[in-house]
C-alpha cells in the first residue's frame, strides 16, 4: 500500500512531508509546474511518517482516502507515468485560483 496526497495540497506544497520521509519518495516540491506533491507508489514503504506532519491533512493511506477525494488516487499513480497529462488532470479537477469548501476529516 502507498500513501496518497489529495486536493488540500494543491497550491500549498508545504514540504514538511518531504522533510520527514525516510526514503525520499515524495516528489514535486522543486518543480513550479507541479501544483501538489506526489508519493511514489514504488518507493513508499508505508511508514506513515508523512501523514501527521501535513499541515493541511492532505495525506491518507490509499485505502482510507475520503470518498470526496478518491479522484486524487489515480492522479498520484499517473504522475509517475505521464507528468504532463497529470498536471492537466490536476488543473481540470481544481482550476487555478479556485478554493474548495472546508470538509471535516
Amino acid at each position: 500500500m502507498t500513501y496518497i496526497i489529495a486536493e488540500p495540497c494543491v497550491d500549498v506544497k508545504d514540504g514538511a512531508c518531504v522533510d520527514v520521509c525516510p526514503v525520499d519518495c515524495i516528489y514535486g516540491l522543486d518543480d513550479p509546474e507541479d501544483r501538489l506533491l506526489y508519493i511514489s507508489p514504488d518507493e513508499c514503504i508505508d511508514c506513515a511518517a508523512c501523514e501527521p506532519v501535513c499541515p493541511v491533512a492532505a495525506i491518507f493511506p490509499e485505502d482510507s482516502v475520503p470518498e470526496h477525494w478518491k479522484a486524487w488516487t489515480p492522479i498520484n499513480y499517473d504522475f509517475f507515468k505521464d507528468k504532463s497529462a497529470t498536471r492537466s488532470k490536476v488543473d481540470s479537477l481544481k482550476p487555478q485560483g479556485t478554493t474548495s469548501p472546508s470538509t471535516a476529516h
